[in-house]
């Protein structure tokens, strides 16, 4: 019964994204609303972590699974895409290293920041 309740949690949150795309004007997926409240509601304590965390766990120990109809989609366009394959790895490599840069230099500015305002505390 603990996993319906906290399923059912997350599938308020997931309507709640649905009623905010509804009424808001911008562009963003319902999904990115609810994942925001979601973590609103986590982060300022109107949710415990406890009342979402075992059914959080179970969906990312799932989540590989979600990719395969991805993969076999992109299999099944294999032959729309193989015209276009040299500039379709370029922009793989290129998309990904200026993730890695970008994700690596917030990282850094973030532990600065903490170090600073632990140094700051003492």
């Amino acid at each position: 019964m603990k996993y319906v309740r906290q399923f059912v949690i997350i599938m308020l949150f997931t309507f709640l994204g649905e009623v905010l795309k509804a009424l808001l004007p911008f562009p963003v997926p319902a999904s990115i609303y609810g994942l925001l409240a979601l973590l609103i509601a986590l982060e300022t304590k109107l949710l415990p972590l406890a009342s979402v965390r075992d059914v959080g766990e179970f969906f990312v120990e799932i989540m590989p699974l979600t990719f395969i109809p991805a993969g076999v989609g992109l299999l099944e366009s294999w032959g729309v895409m193989k015209p276009m394959l040299g500039s379709l790895v370029l922009t793989v490599v290129v998309s990904t290293i200026l993730v890695m840069a970008v994700s690596g230099l917030v990282t850094q500015g973030v532990i600065a920041l903490r170090k600073r305002r632990n140094m700051d505390e003492v």
